[in-house]
């Protein structure tokens, strides 16, 4: 479990090489306590291989309703581009299907080819800013008081119902 903020130290080193963003590689991370409330709640998974005994990236989420809110994905930097991201995501797919969920939604950059884009290649669709509900809307808020660019947020949803509303999982 300690191995875990480490890996998203590792994984914001990445935020060295974007102008204005570079703080962020300093910026506080997931406790370690923090990620075993996700693993108590089930919603916690890893990456690694058999090379290397411990894991290389992580996926933590937290269960609102019938909705999965992605809170934190990182991948250490050594391994980013090979997929583990992609295997996470599935894995919070799966178990948010399993458990009928309604989708998937998370806070993100929109011009980083690592954030907005990575997950719209998954299936998310950002969420317009007139259609947030009070949830989404809160969480970019803080992020906002934590010294990120409202401009440079969005909230991104991943529909698993072909009739779902925006404001009907927030």
């Amino acid at each position: 479990m300690e191995a875990l903020p480490e890996i998203e130290r590792s994984a914001d080193t990445l935020f060295r090489t974007v102008p204005g963003l570079a703080w962020i590689a300093d910026a506080p991370v997931l406790s370690v306590s923090a990620h075993l409330e996700a693993v108590r709640a089930g919603t916690s998974w890893v990456v690694g291989d058999s090379a290397r005994p411990d894991p290389w990236g992580f996926l933590c989420a937290e269960s609102v309703g019938r909705t999965l809110h992605l809170c934190q994905l990182a991948v250490c930097r050594s391994h980013q581009r090979r997929g583990g991201g992609r295997l996470l995501v599935q894995a919070a797919l799966d178990w948010a299907r399993a458990r009928h969920c309604v989708a998937l939604t998370l806070t993100t950059f929109r011009d980083l080819g690592w954030n907005a884009p990575f997950y719209a290649a998954l299936g998310f669709q950002v969420v317009d800013a007139s259609r947030l509900g009070p949830r989404l809307r809160a969480i970019l808020q803080a992020e906002v008081a934590q010294g990120l660019a409202s401009h440079q947020r969005c909230a991104m949803q991943l529909s698993l119902v072909d009739d779902l509303l925006w404001q009907d999982v927030d």
